[in-house]
């Protein structure tokens, strides 16, 4: 009897062993090449989804900020207006002190002037619309002046808010990006693609105007690095090459994906041209449109940007740069 208790103890304790062990041979297994990549290419996804919701923000601010200035210059002007109203009221207030207040019109209505009844009503009625029409004007300015300040504090706060937001929004960038550089290593050895040379795309094709200027600006990114926030012209984020290749052919865009949407004119697949935009889903990616169902763009972090086939993400539309 005692040796079956034994036998028994002896497999409890091998059972009970072999289930702490056997979670924390599971927990150290490293995930496999498929199984990295596919974390990559989510977290590469997310990471350029947020770095647009910054760049759109910072744009925001950069609106708000040429706001706020234009406000400042304005109000300067409307507090001096304002003060010269106020001074004019004032004044008219000293001189219905001094007089009496109804001195001036009993003057006015006395007998013994030169002038007649009619003439002297006349003025009268002449210095109480004038004396109205300062006393408006000095309101009017006075409500002018509050509305511009009212203004410019509102604009002052919501950049204050978002300046917030973007501090907040730069750290969680700066942590995600560490997380997929980490993982890069893991998959492939190194964190970011090795540069290239642009040529290894060949030669931009030959295009006339404005939108060839762009497609060859973009031809010569090709191999440099995906940086976030960047345009050029040593790294780029999405966003920042469609800016930067049209910016060189001297039309202004966005530093936002879903900007760049908005400030282009939406135009069919079947229309598309080169120096067109690609927009993708959820508008958290742009690229440039070269021919041939290519585009160039700068991909994710850790990539460099590259020509690729245009339909390597689910798209949301065309738009072409007015």
């Amino acid at each position: 009897m005692s040796s079956l208790r034994i036998l028994l103890r002896s497999l409890a304790v091998a059972g009970l062993s072999a289930a702490l062990i056997a979670p924390a041979s599971v927990a150290r297994a490293e995930p496999t090449p498929a199984e990295l990549t596919k974390q990559i290419e989510k977290s590469s996804t997310e990471l350029e989804r947020i770095v647009e919701s910054y760049n759109k923000l910072n744009e925001e601010i950069k609106a708000n900020k040429a706001t706020a200035a234009a406000l400042q210059a304005k109000i300067g002007p409307l507090q001096a207006q304002a003060e010269r109203s106020r001074a004019d009221v004032g004044q008219i207030a000293v001189v219905a002190y001094k007089t009496g207040g109804l001195r001036t019109a009993q003057a006015l209505l006395d007998r013994g002037t030169v002038s007649s009844l009619p003439d002297r009503l006349g003025t009268l009625d002449q210095l109480t619309r004038q004396r109205q029409a300062t006393i408006a004007g000095f309101t009017a300015n006075q409500r002018k002046l509050i509305a511009e300040k009212t203004r410019l504090d509102a604009t002052l706060a919501r950049e204050a808010a978002q300046a917030k937001q973007l501090t907040a929004g730069k750290k969680k960038i700066q942590a995600d990006l560490t997380r997929l550089y980490e993982l890069r290593r893991q998959a492939y050895g190194r964190a970011t693609e090795a540069p290239t040379r642009s040529t290894s795309a060949g030669s931009a094709p030959a295009i006339s105007g404005s939108a060839g200027v762009a497609v060859r600006y973009a031809y010569g990114a090709i191999g440099k690095p995906y940086v976030w926030g960047a345009d050029g012209p040593d790294g780029y984020d999405c966003s920042g090459l469609t800016l930067a290749s049209w910016r060189a052919a001297g039309k202004s865009l966005p530093h936002s994906a879903a900007m760049q949407w908005d400030a282009t004119s939406r135009i069919s697949r079947g229309s598309l041209q080169p120096g067109d935009l690609v927009f993708y889903s959820g508008l958290g990616h742009v690229a440039l449109y070269v021919g041939s169902g290519q585009v160039i763009d700068a991909p994710s972090a850790g990539r460099n940007v590259l020509k690729r086939d245009m339909d390597m993400m689910t798209i949301a539309g065309y738009g072409r740069v007015r």
